[in-house]
């Protein structure tokens, strides 16, 4: 199955998620989108074929949000993109992109909604919250 995460290695929800691609078996394509910023079109493609508005994709915490001014009200879905195109860190992450489907998987486990049912084992995010048994089912 070809799998791609846009990964930042710093990021806990980023790491979980690419550890429970890898628990299905599967080696996704690993972008590191801070270097490797997705193209506009990419990123827009992204945005909506995950069912987002780009307000909802835009990482606001820890980046330049504010100091930019993104959060006037008027700033246009355009002028969202463009600015994450330029600056990267404020793509929140990660977004993941399979055959089944495209998500921000925040939080991690929304992953599973578009992997194949192929987990090998249990699951346990790094805070020690546990998402799959022992049979790879999901815990809830």
């Amino acid at each position: 199955m070809n799998v791609t995460i846009y990964h930042t290695p710093a990021c806990g929800t980023s790491r979980n998620t690419l550890a429970m691609i890898r628990n299905a078996g599967i080696e996704p394509t690993v972008t590191e989108y801070l270097d490797q910023v997705p193209s506009r079109d990419e990123l827009a493609r992204m945005i909506d074929d995950a069912g987002l508005t780009v307000r909802q994709a835009i990482r606001e915490k820890g980046t330049l949000y504010a100091e930019l001014g993104l959060d006037d009200p008027g700033t246009t879905d355009e002028q969202l993109i463009d600015a994450m195109v330029k600056n990267p860190i404020l793509i929140n992450r990660p977004f993941v992109v399979t055959p089944i489907g495209t998500r921000l998987c925040r939080p991690s486990e929304v992953v599973l909604d578009i992997l194949p049912d192929t987990h090998k084992g249990p699951f346990t995010k790094e805070d020690g919250e546990r998402v799959l048994d022992a049979e790879g089912k999901r815990v809830v």
